[in-house]
């Protein structure tokens, strides 16, 4: 069914930095997110976006919560948008986005969004009308599977990253498929949606239909809160370094389960959490370049 099976060894790395670079050249990431209550989630992936190498971070979040997501980390920007009455976004945030939107060259959309009817039709709009990369994750993911037959065709590239609970809810199916079904399925839908599909779980599944790269880093101490949204950011940041989407998607699921498995290595599988594996980023990217330069000097 695959055409293209990517292995780890043929996963590209982000190249030496130029001395005369600035950070507009390492990406320019716009975060939609947040909402009372889970300011946490979206502070998460911005902070994973600025560790994975990200020159600017913009957050986009509900007015009521600005100053906790601004108080996460002073070297992420905010955007304060309208929020209904529960403290989460609503319609009219689009409005205000389109000049942001025009500024980034990547977006990502649903951590710690929350749920409502005017989300899932902000969340359609995003998807119908933004042309930059996407990441498209959490709460974006449910209304996604709100619109079922009605999702309009993306603008642009597009990168979801789902659980099996909920990619079984986008497609309006049983959860309990087999792994082997669920990952046919993931393909399909990757082909189907001009989309990659990144199958969060043991050996995350990343594939467009055409191409597929399984993992092999992570371990079950990432199975906690908010481990998800750490791997939207390093995603975006990716995307932002100009890595191609499945590209990016790929080595974005390969770093971030390195940086689980440093983390359980020091703190124990029992006891990670979601913010340790910002720690352990620059550890996982370093790891990444020694075992790389190793390869291409045994090449020689």
């Amino acid at each position: 069914m695959f055409a293209i099976n990517v292995l780890a060894d043929d996963l590209p790395r982000l190249p030496p930095r130029r001395a005369e670079s600035h950070k507009g050249d390492y990406g320019r990431v716009l975060i939609v997110g947040g909402s009372r209550g889970m300011a946490g989630a979206i502070a998460l992936a911005g902070m994973a976006c600025l560790r994975s190498g990200a020159g600017l971070v913009r957050m986009a979040v509900p007015d009521c919560i600005l100053d906790v997501v601004a108080g996460f980390e002073p070297g992420l920007m905010t955007l304060p948008l309208p929020a209904d009455s529960q403290g989460r976004l609503s319609f009219s945030a689009a409005k205000d986005l389109e000049d942001n939107l025009a500024w980034a060259d990547v977006v990502a959309l649903g951590p710690g969004l929350g749920r409502s009817p005017e989300l899932t039709k902000l969340v359609a709009e995003l998807w119908a009308h933004v042309e930059r990369p996407m990441v498209v994750d959490a709460d974006a993911l449910f209304a996604l599977a709100e619109l079922g037959s009605t999702l309009p065709e993306s603008a642009g590239p597009r990168i979801i990253t789902p659980h099996a609970g909920e990619f079984a809810r986008l497609r309006g199916e049983d959860s309990k498929n087999s792994i082997a079904d669920v990952r046919v399925a993931a393909a399909e839908w990757g082909a189907k949606h001009n989309s990659i599909v990144v199958l969060k779980g043991p050996q995350t599944l990343v594939t467009d239909g055409r191409q597929h790269y399984e993992n092999h880093t992570g371990n079950p101490g990432m199975a906690t809160g908010g481990t998800g949204d750490v791997l939207t950011g390093v995603i975006a940041a990716l995307l932002g370094q100009k890595l191609e989407p499945f590209f990016a998607a790929a080595l974005g699921a390969h770093v971030h389960g390195l940086a689980g498995d440093h983390g359980a290595a020091e703190l124990g599988q029992v006891s990670l959490i979601a913010s340790d594996l910002l720690r352990f980023l620059p550890t996982a990217f370093l790891a990444l370049d020694a075992n790389h330069q190793d390869s291409s000097s045994s090449e020689i």
